[in-house]
């Protein structure tokens, strides 16, 4: 199962460090689930990014989620963790593009909102992009106002301060295809809450779905 193959909307909860919390992100019905491999407080070992692709493999798309990684560590990584997509925060060269398509995988590509690369990325590339604040992590809310000024030509997530509180809002008012949260579900960096992971994707869910019928 691939980003491509979701049937509904997306709904993924990054930064997942642990089996345990693995297992509550399919328990609560999210379609996606996200490793992170770059150098910040949620990062996943590679050992245990194993198990949990292992041991979820059938239940979610499984994306690796790349920052200030060269193209080599990034192919590197990938030959031992088996995921269904990646994503990178970086330069998205050609090279490396070839190679995950070789691999099977589909690709986002993260863009701030506030940078140039969201007005100038050339997003039919890639399968799908995600739109991040001024901070990739840092969970703190942005305008989405320059959406007004970029139409993507394939699916978008939004991403970047988004809670169970107002993630609802944010679909209604920007349809965006998917969803993406971190540390908006967590009770302490990489550690996910089970209430506010299984309320996130239930007020997602439910606004994603409304969105869809009225389309």
């Amino acid at each position: 199962m691939t980003t491509l193959q979701i049937q509904s909307s997306l709904i993924k909860i990054c930064g997942v460090t642990s089996l345990d919390d693995a297992r509550e992100v399919v328990r609560a019905g999210a379609n996606a689930l996200g490793l992170n491999f770059a150098d910040v407080p949620r990062r996943v070992s590679v050992e245990v990014a194993v198990t949990i692709s292992e041991r979820t493999g059938r239940d979610l798309v499984r994306v690796a989620v790349f920052r200030d990684r060269s193209d080599q560590e990034i192919l590197d990584i990938l030959t031992r963790v088996d995921v269904d997509a990646v994503q990178l925060h970086d330069h998205l060269s050609d090279d490396l593009l070839t190679a995950l398509r070789e691999r099977g995988h589909a690709v986002i590509k993260a863009l701030s909102i506030t940078s140039d690369e969201f007005i100038a990325f050339d997003d039919v590339r890639v399968d799908a992009v995600l739109i991040d604040g001024p901070r990739a992590g840092s969970g703190e809310t942005h305008a989405w106002t320059p959406l007004h000024e970029r139409a993507f030509r394939v699916p978008w997530i939004a991403a970047g301060g988004l809670t169970p509180g107002n993630v609802a809002a944010v679909i209604r008012e920007w349809s965006p295809w998917g969803v993406d949260v971190a540390s908006g579900v967590e009770s302490a960096p990489g550690v996910k809450d089970v209430v506010r992971v299984g309320n996130f994707v239930a007020n997602a869910r439910r606004a994603l779905n409304q969105k869809e019928s009225l389309s």
